[in-house]
């Protein structure tokens, strides 16, 4: 299966330059989150259902809140992420070859999506209360050429796969198919979409891919600060009836996030903690 090389821009992230020194983000942590004015506090963690207002009504509204943890569980999720004298939040090796990549010990997750997605910029903003995780971000799209593996505590993994589309690596599919079929501890793959621009050919393909495969993925909608609201919710609901009519491994609800702003990071961080087994009360998968 051929990803094709297209497609264009650079990813965004919220600093520049390596991790010494580096503060966290003012809404990195979920405690300044609730500080906020309370439309503005659930447009950060919940900005679907932000987006659900501007619904007719009588719109069925059911794919907007699937996933709905409260504060507690979004604190319980924010520890994981948050290194500690007794809890490393490390990066721990590149691979090429599914020979070289770190054994399956614990659950796993990755992160998947076309070049200039925004991908190493969302990645670097889930590990942001650890700012000495070095996630590299650069403004040219395709960066990532290897599988980058990360490791929150003795919980689970984390991995930055290379872009597809626009100066993929040569070796791109050989690389993520056997990854993808032989990581028999992979627990869900996050496939990143352009909240500016929608599904593209590329995403397509990559869909076709993981239904293939039969691997359970959950499509994220990135750089939504980038779109107006008419636009996000016009690419929020095509893809929604594209989820519901067209996939069967897809998780309904999509997410929507900005690395920028942190809108919709707390959750996602929520919901990796669930599907990684470590919010077993946690009520979706």
């Amino acid at each position: 299966m051929v990803l094709l090389r297209r497609a264009g821009g650079a990813a965004r992230g919220w600093a520049r330059g390596g991790a010494a020194g580096r503060s966290p983000p003012p809404l990195a942590a979920l405690a300044a989150v609730l500080r906020l004015e309370r439309n503005r506090r659930g447009g950060v963690v919940f900005p679907l259902q932000k987006l659900e207002r501007c619904l007719a009504p009588g719109a069925d509204t059911a794919r907007f809140r699937l996933f709905q943890p409260g504060p507690a569980a979004l604190q319980r999720a924010e520890e994981l992420f948050r290194s500690g004298r007794h809890h490393g939040v490390d990066y721990v090796s590149s691979a090429v070859r599914m020979e070289h990549v770190p054994p399956p010990a614990l659950p796993e997750v990755c992160f998947i999506g076309r070049s200039n997605v925004g991908k190493s910029s969302l990645i670097r903003a889930l590990f942001s209360l650890s700012p000495e995780v070095e996630v590299r971000v650069s403004k040219t799209p395709g960066h990532t050429k290897k599988m980058n593996f990360f490791k929150v505590g003795k919980y689970f993994m984390l991995v930055d796969m290379p872009g597809y589309g626009y100066r993929a690596p040569q070796d791109f599919v050989e690389m993520v198919e056997a990854y993808l079929q032989e990581r028999h501890n992979l627990k869900r793959t996050f496939l990143l979409v352009d909240g500016v621009v929608g599904l593209q050919k590329t995403d397509h393909i990559a869909v076709e891919m993981l239904e293939e495969f039969g691997i359970p993925y959950v499509m994220v909608l990135t750089k939504i600060d980038r779109a107006s609201r008419g636009l996000l919710l016009k690419n929020v609901l095509e893809i929604q009836e594209f989820v519901k009519e067209k996939t069967q491994g897809c998780f309904p609800q999509l997410f929507l996030v900005s690395s920028l702003e942190f809108s919709g990071v707390h959750l996602l961080r929520c919901f990796v903690a669930h599907v990684t087994g470590n919010l077993p009360d946690v009520g979706a998968s």
